[in-house]
C-alpha cells in the first residue's frame, strides 16, 4: 500500500493555564480543526512540588461533542453533573460524552497535590454529529490496567488501544462514532506499518521524541496533516524514544458554531446552549 501524503506539519502554541505548562496543538493560527477532532491540548510535561494546588480545571460545562483525555503520567480526579466521579492514573483515559450538557470538574487527587509529582496529559475534543448533539452524558474512566497494549517490531514499539480496530483487535471504549483512538511509545528505531480507512482523517501529533511520517520529519510538540486518500502511515523512530498520538474517523463535514465550552451546528444552538445551562438544565 502507497503511502498518505502528509500535507502540512503545524507546531504547537505555548498557552499556559495558571501554573500548567500548555502546548495547544489545535486550533492554532494554522489549523483550526481535523473533521471531527475540534480541539487538543498537551498539558506537561512537568514536576509538581509536594503541596501543589494541582489541576486548575473546576466545574464547567460541556455540550455537544466529546472529551477524551489521556493521562499520560499524574492522575486526574472527575466529577460531573451524571453522578459519575473517578480518579484515574497514568496510562489511562477518560472518555466523556457531553452530548446534551452537563458540568464536571477535572482536578488533582489529594494524594498527587500532597506528594507532587509528574504531570502530563493531553486533551481532545470530537465533535459529534447534529443527529447525537444532544444525545444523554456519558462517562467512561479506564486505569492503564484495563487499556490493552500490543507490541510490535520486537518490542520495539508498544500501541496502547483505547477505541476502535488496529490489527485485528479492539480497543476497550465503544464511542458513539467510529473513531480509533491510541498511544504509541517508540523505542530508538522502532517502525510501524499502518493502515487507515481512505475516507477517515488522521491526527497524528508527537508528544515526545520525533519521529518520519511517511519520510517527513515529525518533531515533539507537532501535529501532522495528511491529505484525504488511500494509503498507510510509515513511522519510524529514528534516533530516541517517541510518544504519539494517532486517531483517525470519518469526517462530519457539517457547519460548525463554537463558543467556548459549547461546540454546535448553528449560533441560535449555541444561545439556547447558554441559556440552559444558566438556567440550570445541565445540573450541578
Amino acid at each position: 500500500m502507497r503511502a498518505r501524503t502528509v500535507t502540512n506539519i503545524f507546531p504547537a502554541v505555548r498557552d499556559d493555564i495558571a501554573d500548567l505548562q500548555t502546548w495547544r496543538a489545535m486550533p492554532t493560527p494554522w489549523v483550526e480543526r481535523i473533521d471531527p477532532f475540534l480541539f487538543l491540548n498537551h498539558h506537561g510535561r512537568q514536576l509538581y512540588p509536594p503541596g501543589n494546588r494541582g489541576l486548575p480545571f473546576g466545574p464547567h460545562p460541556h455540550r455537544g461533542f466529546e472529551t477524551v483525555t489521556f493521562i499520560l503520567e499524574g492522575d486526574i480526579a472527575h466529577r460531573d453533573s451524571g453522578g459519575h466521579e473517578s480518579v484515574i492514573g497514568a496510562q489511562g483515559v477518560q472518555w466523556m460524552t457531553a452530548g446534551r450538557g452537563l458540568v464536571h470538574s477535572e482536578t488533582s487527587s489529594d494524594a498527587f497535590k500532597r506528594t507532587g509529582g509528574p504531570l502530563e496529559v493531553l486533551q481532545l475534543w470530537v465533535n459529534l454529529p447534529a443527529r447525537l448533539k444532544m444525545t444523554a452524558p456519558h462517562y467512561v474512566g479506564l486505569q492503564g490496567a484495563q487499556i490493552p497494549v500490543f507490541e510490535a517490531d520486537g518490542g520495539r514499539v508498544r500501541v496502547r488501544l483505547v477505541s476502535g480496530a488496529w490489527d485485528g483487535r479492539r480497543g476497550p471504549v465503544a464511542p458513539l462514532l467510529d473513531v480509533t483512538a491510541m498511544t504509541i511509545e517508540m523505542a530508538a528505531g522502532g517502525r510501524l506499518a499502518l493502515p487507515v480507512p481512505a475516507a477517515h482523517n488522521i491526527l497524528l501529533y508527537a508528544v515526545q521524541g520525533g519521529v518520519r511520517v511517511n519520510g517527513t520529519v515529525l518533531p515533539a510538540r507537532h501535529l501532522a496533516d495528511f491529505a484525504r486518500e488511500d494509503g498507510e502511515l510509515d513511522l519510524l523512530a529514528e534516533a530516541e524514544r517517541a510518544v504519539l498520538l494517532l486517531c483517525h474517523a470519518a469526517p462530519l463535514d457539517e457547519p460548525v458554531a463554537a463558543h467556548g465550552p459549547f461546540v454546535m451546528n448553528t449560533q441560535e444552538e449555541i444561545l439556547q446552549a447558554i441559556t440552559d445551562y444558566q438556567a440550570g438544565r445541565f445540573g450541578a
